[in-house]
């Protein structure tokens, strides 16, 4: 079989992208028994830097969180968030007046486009057990034409988001779950009708794919005009087609290829997929437009409270522990998922 991979990087906190995707982050938190407030005691944030705290000390991170961990009120422009919550759980609230609580395998995603506040809080639901928290966030560019559409967000209930079982006979060897896009009989729910997703022709893949010891799965190709990259973020060395590679690696695929992945232990990938978009990219902190003068117009725009009305009391809210999965929509539309 041909050696598919065009190259390799390591792992960091921040994990490397290609067009059409501008950042990927997998936070991993193996966070204690929640306080009352669904937070964590004092006594037990002593030494962090509280609001900016990512030093992952005890196995975990407060982020810019005070008492309950997560990133509170903060504003994007001009590209979208996809937030797959593979355990714990996620708080949404935003500036359109939309809201939910959503993990255990779901995900949401958000078309910024002309401006939202928004905030993403880590509930510590459980007093009597730990709160491990697992998620993937991932930035999709939008191109020049809808980087003004209107702010939007739909929710995927673990439910919904389609896991295919891959067999080597009759014995289970792995799962490949897809949250965006076409990948062999995984179809999963429509992204947001502006997104750079919504185009047939952008190709754009969002997946994970775990595979048990001695496992095998094919990667079936994709077109010439595509990136794709493999971030291998669980396990030893996984073989991709012949070539062993080491722990913690992002590899860059040529996407004409089939490519067949081996497991010697269990191991765990994050596919991205797409088309890119070819345009430029100037970026400021939460705003990513293509011009300085559209950054510069983006500022503006959020100082002077054009991103929507933030109605919420708190710039961190999190719902009552009562409170089950949910969307509330800016329309009105309440969401709870049958399972």
């Amino acid at each position: 079989m041909p050696n598919a991979i065009l190259g390799t990087a390591p792992l960091g906190r921040r994990w490397p992208t290609l067009d059409p995707f501008l950042f990927c982050v997998h936070h991993v938190d193996e966070y204690p028994r929640g306080n009352a407030n669904m937070g964590i005691d004092a006594r037990e944030l002593r030494g962090r830097q509280i609001g900016s705290d990512f030093s992952e000390k005890d196995g975990w991170s407060m982020y810019h969180g005070e008492e309950v961990p997560g990133f509170p009120r903060h504003p994007h422009r001009g590209f979208e968030t996809v937030t797959l919550a593979r355990q714990g759980y996620v708080d949404h609230a935003d500036s359109s007046g939309a809201g939910a609580r959503f993990g255990q395998g779901d995900a949401q995603w958000m078309t910024a486009g002309k401006g939202i506040v928004h905030s993403e809080m880590f509930p510590l639901l459980h007093t009597d057990a730990l709160n491990p928290t697992e998620l993937f966030q991932i930035w999709l560019n939008l191109p020049a034409s809808d980087k003004h559409a209107a702010p939007y967000f739909t929710m995927m209930w673990r439910h919904q988001i389609p896991s295919r079982v891959v067999l080597q006979g009759p014995r289970v060897v792995g799962v490949v779950t897809c949250i965006a896009g076409h990948l062999g009989e995984n179809e999963p729910p429509p992204p947001p009708p502006r997104s750079w997703a919504s185009r047939d022709d952008a190709e754009v893949v969002i997946a994970t794919l775990a595979l048990t010891a001695h496992g095998a799965w094919t990667l079936p190709p994709a077109s010439a005009a595509v990136t794709r990259v493999l971030y291998f973020f669980k396990g030893d060395s996984i073989g991709v087609n012949g070539v062993r590679v080491a722990a913690r690696q992002a590899i860059e695929l040529d996407s004409t290829e089939a490519v067949t992945l081996e497991a010697t232990d269990p191991v765990e990938v994050l596919l991205l997929q797409g088309r890119p978009i070819g345009e430029s990219v100037v970026a400021h902190g939460p705003f990513v437009m293509n011009t300085e003068d559209e950054i510069r117009e983006a500022l503006i725009d959020y100082q002077q409270g054009q991103f929507g009305e933030w109605r919420w009391g708190a710039n961190g809210p999190v719902y009552p522990r009562s409170d089950s999965r949910f969307a509330s929509h800016a329309d009105g539309r309440l969401e709870r998922p049958a399972r």
